[in-house]
């Protein structure tokens, strides 16, 4: 699995930037039912997750400082 890097996320807009964090937290969601039933066999996808969100909620929050 290919992670973007911060400056290949740049050029996307607000709107497909969302799209992305939804489907992270979708993943970060059966992840987490994967943990609770016992099926989890990649628990390194959790932190993956976790700062992929955090990279593209810290691009979001530079885009909106950069229009003020």
């Amino acid at each position: 699995m290919s992670l973007p890097k911060a400056k290949e996320l740049r050029g996307l807009s607000s709107g497909e930037l969302d799209q992305k964090i939804q489907a992270l937290q979708k993943e970060l969601h059966e992840l987490r039912q994967k943990r609770v039933s016992g099926q989890l066999d990649k628990p390194h996808l959790f932190k993956i997750n976790h700062k992929q969100i955090a990279r593209i909620l810290t691009l979001k929050k530079e885009n909106e400082n950069a229009k003020h």
